[in-house]
């Protein structure tokens, strides 16, 4: 019988992490990641809760040929179930850098595991509730959606000015757009392609921006790994055969209070300068 495969990148991350506990039991799981080391420490640590069918490659995404290896290994591994890119989600100051690895990346991820999807196959890519944060009538909108020009990422870097927080916010509503673009061909093949949107993670209160950002927030808390993973599995699942081509927003209420927040952010900026 062939194995069900849950192909998951950026295995090192704590949301992959999470996200492999949560299915881990379901098939065979490969992880990806450019860190050797930290996906050897994530295999002991999973089988330490009993997922011992796990594989781990390590590959660097912006690398098409590295993509196509990853899954030919996974072809030969069974039938592609799931496939989770959650990589892009380090905090690299390098705008560019984090622009290839969000936008290439996922690219090439959809262009080299298109062919291995059928009717049971749902993957997600993981985008970001900052993503929400940029305002959909730029210039840049189509640059976006043509996510591999040769001159791409010169092309946002234009709008970004090098700044890494815009750089995040602005390929991760690439993600979003890409997902809905390309789920027409996942349907061909009976497949399911969603994005998902999380909120404020990791430390409450790193800095004073964060805060007030959590104070706006309906939920007033940042997301639990295991809370995004939960619903990543819910997208993954037969309970989700009808929902393609949207972003699930994982973000505490944060985006629908967003006038609020800005508003209050801007009103403390103000007060830091008076």
């Amino acid at each position: 019988m062939t194995k069900d495969v849950y192909v998951i990148t950026g295995g090192s991350e704590d949301l992959a992490i999470a996200l492999a506990q949560h299915i881990g039991q379901k098939g065979t799981l490969l992880l990806v990641d450019a860190c050797e080391k930290c996906l050897g420490q994530v295999k002991q640590q999973l089988e330490q809760k009993g997922i011992n069918d796990v594989r781990c490659e390590t590959a660097d995404l912006t690398s098409k040929q590295a993509v196509g290896k990853l899954a030919e290994k996974t072809s030969a591994l069974g039938s592609l179930r799931g496939l989770i890119h959650a990589a892009g989600m380090s905090n690299t100051s390098d705008s560019k850098r984090m622009m290839a690895e969000n936008v290439i990346g996922m690219s090439h991820v959809l262009e080299a595991f298109l062919p291995l999807a059928d009717e049971a196959t749902s993957a997600v890519m993981v985008s970001s509730m900052s993503a929400y944060m940029v305002p959909q009538n730029g210039q840049y909108m189509d640059a976006l959606k043509q996510q591999l020009s040769a001159n791409l990422l010169e092309t946002l870097n234009q709008f970004t000015q090098g700044d890494a927080g815009a750089a995040n916010s602005m390929s991760k509503l690439a993600v979003q757009l890409i997902v809905e673009d390309q789920a027409w061909a996942w349907g061909e093949k009976g497949a399911r392609l969603n994005s998902v949107s999380p909120g404020l993670m990791n430390e409450p209160g790193a800095c004073e921006d964060i805060q007030t950002m959590l104070d706006h927030t309906p939920l007033r808390r940042t997301a639990e790994p295991e809370e995004i993973a939960s619903a990543i599995g819910f997208l993954l699942s037969d309970s989700a055969s009808y929902i393609t081509g949207i972003d699930l927003r994982i973000d505490g209420g944060a985006i629908a209070n967003y006038p609020r927040m800005k508003a209050a952010i801007s009103q403390q900026k103000t007060k830091r300068f008076q």
